[in-house]
């Protein structure tokens, strides 16, 4: 990635990063050996790629896939069918305590990145951009690649 490139993304997200509210998702666990931080500033990163390639708002992507798992509560105090369906909404509602009122293209981005698991439908492209990354994200983290590579080291100096 060129610096130039990596220096737009950053200053899409730093003052999202610099929240105490996002830091406290350094102590959720997300998957398997890592927290709820670093893979929502992983997809945070790819969502800001997908939709700059879509032609789409990469910055609103960017702060909505930092913003998307906003629970701040432990995933493990819900059965984990109703923590599929009941995150979206406390992470939406976290996410406008923190920024003030979403507008709808946010919201959305937040509400709907479970689909198609949750009835909530990505309606632009930087909904769907957040939702993707987020399937392609976890199914990295869970299959380990994330450890792999060489973009974790970079996200890793960005989030710590």
């Amino acid at each position: 990635m060129e610096r130039a490139e990596w220096k737009e993304y950053r200053d899409c997200v730093a003052a999202l990063l610099a929240a105490p509210e996002v830091a406290r998702l350094k102590t959720i666990r997300h998957h398997p050996g890592v927290s709820c931080y670093e893979h929502s500033a992983f997809v945070s990163y790819v969502a800001w790629r997908l939709a700059r390639w879509w032609g789409a708002d990469g910055a609103l992507a960017a702060r909505a896939g930092l913003l998307h798992d906003l629970y701040l509560y432990d995933p493990r105090s819900l059965p984990s069918w109703r923590q599929c369906f009941a995150h979206p909404v406390a992470a939406a509602r976290n996410a406008a305590a923190l920024e003030g009122a979403l507008s709808p293209k946010e919201e959305n981005c937040i509400l709907a990145h479970m689909w198609p698991l949750s009835v909530r439908m990505p309606h632009s492209r930087e909904a769907a951009a957040v939702c993707l990354a987020d399937k392609l994200c976890s199914v990295a983290e869970v299959l380990h690649v994330w450890r792999r590579l060489a973009l974790r080291r970079a996200m890793l100096s960005l989030v710590r």
